[in-house]
């Protein structure tokens, strides 16, 4: 179908900001024009119960992390938010409106991860902190108030990529038991030739030369792009995975990627939705109030994620 009309004018809004492109500037001033264009163009953000913000001890110092409460009473399940960016650009508010939006949902606590950014610290710092989060979360369950038997990961884009590393890196370390991954929009491979790269390159605001950027900013140039917890897709093994739901956009450079991943895992044996929204583009998860897909999207997370809870 062609571009849903609210994602056009979404669009048409984010070019009338008249940010340069971040292949013109540092990451720095990168991340600020990011953090910018959230606040000019806000979406909605869902009462939840309690927001609290805290550090805890990681592979290289403090990470710090954002807890989500409903308003219900616990123990709750645990949903642990990887934020979303290219792995240069976002922070805790990248995802607040989906971190909320998951939290009422699926009624659960979630733990958003301010994980280190490249290219200050390339791979593998974002996924060892993704992953260290994880355990401590799962360490403390009883202070944190969550049924650590009860695991979750989320995150768009790099968010997804990493929820899919974590669920990669916890089934080879021996735990924790991650029981369902929800890839929005995912990164999955350090390739550009699939044809959603080429059909989708420029235009839909994610662009595939904007990509390559963002992997070079990750691996640097001695870096391995091909590694299994970078690209998720070339672990040799991938049975014995948490049950997946995997969404993606019909105007995303990132299309055919995802849809391989999925039919990747399914292959392998893993329990795995896959949906396609068309008429959107890379990242429409998030605009809640601005998208109505984006509400959608989030019903579908929440409801795989209470599917494999109850399994």
């Amino acid at each position: 179908m062609p571009l849903h009309p609210q994602v056009q004018a979404l669009m048409d809004r984010r070019a009338a900001l008249g940010f340069p492109d971040n292949r013109d500037i540092t990451p720095t001033e990168a991340r600020a024009n990011a953090a910018a264009g959230r606040l000019a163009i806000p979406s909605v953000q869902e009462p939840v119960g309690e927001i609290t913000e805290r550090t805890i001890p990681g592979p290289a110092g403090e990470i710090p992390i954002r807890i989500y409460r409903p308003t219900t009473k616990g123990p709750h399940p645990l949903i642990m938010l990887f934020h979303g960016g290219g792995w240069v650009i976002g922070d805790l508010d990248n995802e607040d409106s989906t971190s909320r939006g998951l939290v009422n949902r699926v009624n659960a606590v979630l733990i958003s991860v301010d994980y280190r950014m490249a290219p200050e610290d390339r791979f593998p710092a974002a996924p060892e902190d993704c992953y260290a989060a994880t355990v401590w979360a799962v360490e403390h369950a009883a202070e944190l108030g969550v049924d650590a038997t009860n695991i979750a990961v989320a995150g768009t884009s790099a968010g997804g990529n990493l929820s899919a590393a974590v669920a990669l890196m916890a089934r080879d370390r021996g735990g924790p038991t991650i029981k369902h991954q929800v890839l929005y929009c995912p990164v999955i491979d350090r390739s550009f030739n699939r044809p959603s790269s080429v059909a989708n390159a420029e235009g839909y605001g994610l662009t595939t030369e904007g990509m390559m950027w963002f992997w070079d900013q990750y691996i640097g140039s001695d870096g391995d792009g091909h590694h299994p917890y970078a690209s998720v897709i070339r672990a040799e093994d991938l049975s014995g995975l948490a049950d997946a739901t995997v969404i993606a956009a019909e105007y995303d450079p990132l299309l055919d990627e995802a849809a391989d991943y999925a039919a990747s895992l399914k292959a392998a044996g893993n329990d795995v939705t896959f949906t396609e929204y068309a008429g959107m583009t890379h990242g429409f998860n998030g605009s809640f109030g601005l998208i109505d897909d984006a509400a959608k999207a989030c019903d579908e997370a929440a409801a795989g994620i209470l599917r494999s809870f109850a399994k």
